[in-house]
């Protein structure tokens, strides 16, 4: 009789163990889960790099977006463009960096040239800009269709006139060059007429609303190809540079030419095959009829010409 007693009080603490457990599995809180949306934005915080400036107003391309900053990286601010549209065309270069004269980034203006369409072949090009350090910003288009962007340079000389000098539709060494200007500090655009000259564009720009340069050939050129306006692209001259029997050959490319006291001036290099000096020497050049004609001045060293 008490093996039966002891057979069933053992059958009823077990039964007792198996309903606890059973009640304290039940009752315990199950972990939490991130929606998808949390766990991924968390994975592309931990993602994101830390952005560093060298300057006090600087860029950033980290992180898959275009940004700002105004205080030496303290605060960035977003630039509302897709990184790839800032490198559209016929461009092969370094994406890690803007490209050259491509933008203004100062205290009162931050622009940004960019294309904008379907496709290579018929884009819109638009200037993104701000008055407010990245506050605020507009689109300003340049030209409603153009193929194949491949050199862009844009630059204000004051608060109301700038220019843009685009190329593009490349074949070989060909291509259309196209000069555009604001006088209402980059609201609307419009195009000056054009030189008509096919060759690759090396660089341009204006020196006051009036003069204007426009430098062509960066294949094997064998002279300096200056084109040069003094009535806001109306019209274009090809500028005559008197180059001394001694450098022929070895000074052929322009670059843009600047302002210096009384007169303006011309740096001319010896283009990508040059071994004169080791290369890197350029002849000075000098004009006072305001860029129609240039006499050489001197040699310059690299350093020289910073």
């Amino acid at each position: 009789m008490n093996k039966i007693i002891l057979g069933i009080t053992s059958v009823m603490v077990i039964c007792l163990i198996i309903v606890l457990v059973f009640y304290q599995n039940s009752t315990k809180t199950p972990p939490l889960k991130l929606d998808q949306n949390e766990a991924e934005q968390n994975q592309s915080d931990q993602n994101e790099q830390a952005l560093y400036a060298d300057q006090t107003i600087d860029y950033s391309l980290q992180n898959d977006k275009l940004q700002i900053t105004y205080d030496k990286g303290k605060s960035w601010t977003t630039v509302p463009i897709e990184i790839g549209k800032l490198f559209e065309g016929d461009f092969s270069g370094n994406k890690q960096e803007l490209i050259d004269n491509s933008y203004i980034l100062s205290n009162n203006l931050a622009a940004f040239l960019y294309s904008d369409g379907p496709g290579l072949a018929d884009n819109k090009i638009i200037l993104k800009y701000s008055l407010d350090q990245g506050k605020n910003w507009q689109d300003a288009v340049v030209t409603e269709h153009y193929p194949s962007l491949r050199f862009r340079k844009v630059n204000f000389l004051e608060e109301n006139f700038g220019y843009v000098i685009l190329s593009g539709d490349r074949t070989m060494s060909q291509e259309m060059s196209n000069v555009f200007v604001t006088h209402d500090g980059g609201i609307s655009w419009s195009e000056t007429n054009s030189s008509n000259v096919t060759r690759l564009i090396l660089d341009g720009g204006f020196v006051d609303e009036n003069t204007g340069f426009l430098s062509y050939g960066i294949i094997n050129p064998d002279e300096p190809d200056l084109y040069m306006t003094q009535d806001t692209g109306n019209s274009w001259m090809k500028a005559n540079i008197n180059i001394p029997d001694q450098y022929n050959e070895i000074f052929v490319q322009a670059e843009m030419p600047f302002k210096e006291e009384d007169h303006l001036a011309v740096y001319i290099n010896q283009g990508p095959n040059g071994d004169y000096e080791g290369g890197k020497v350029k002849g000075k050049f000098l004009s006072n009829d305001n860029g129609k004609t240039w006499e050489f001045s001197t040699e310059v060293k690299p350093d020289e010409t910073e």
